[in-house]
């Protein structure tokens, strides 16, 4: 396998795509400002998903006080913490960018409805939680060592 084609396989989320194009979703994303880090979370429409392998990109769309905001975001970026499914939707086309020209109920998505949306609903609960619990082992992790190396210093200033 290629040296860019291994590279890229070890930096994408296992379990990023439990979402797809009409389905409203709540994005997780970090931002740092400063020394400070902190998780905005931007609720709205994915209108469309872009590129493939490690550049994926989705747009998620919303209206903010009458006015409406896209956001791209990389799928596999690490400033995405996660992407929680709120609503799965029923669309019948990849890019629905005309949901830009509606205004009010227009812009409405039907919901999908039946056993096929409650299985895909269900598989996205169960992947979010792998995924928080992956989190929380992680920060754990990122603990003890914070912790040893604290140890550590202090044993070295003695």
């Amino acid at each position: 396998m290629d040296l860019i084609k291994t590279i890229e396989e070890k930096q994408k989320k296992p379990n990023a795509e439990t979402f797809k194009v009409g389905d409203t979703v709540k994005v997780h994303f970090e931002i740092i400002e400063g020394k400070t880090k902190r998780i905005q979370i931007f609720e709205g429409l994915v209108i469309c998903m872009k590129n493939s392998g490690i550049g994926k990109t989705f747009t998620v769309r919303k209206t903010s006080y009458g006015v409406g905001v896209e956001r791209v975001f990389p799928l596999h970026s690490p400033r995405v913490m996660k992407v929680e499914l709120v609503r799965p939707g029923k669309v019948r086309r990849s890019k629905i960018y005309y949901v830009r020209d509606k205004v009010g109920k227009a812009a409405k998505i039907k919901e999908l409805l039946g056993p096929k949306a409650m299985a895909a609903f269900a598989a996205n609960r169960a992947a979010q939680k792998a995924a928080d619990a992956a989190e929380v082992a992680l920060n754990a992790e990122i603990k003890a060592e914070v912790a040893a190396e604290a140890a550590a210093n202090k044993a070295a200033k003695k």
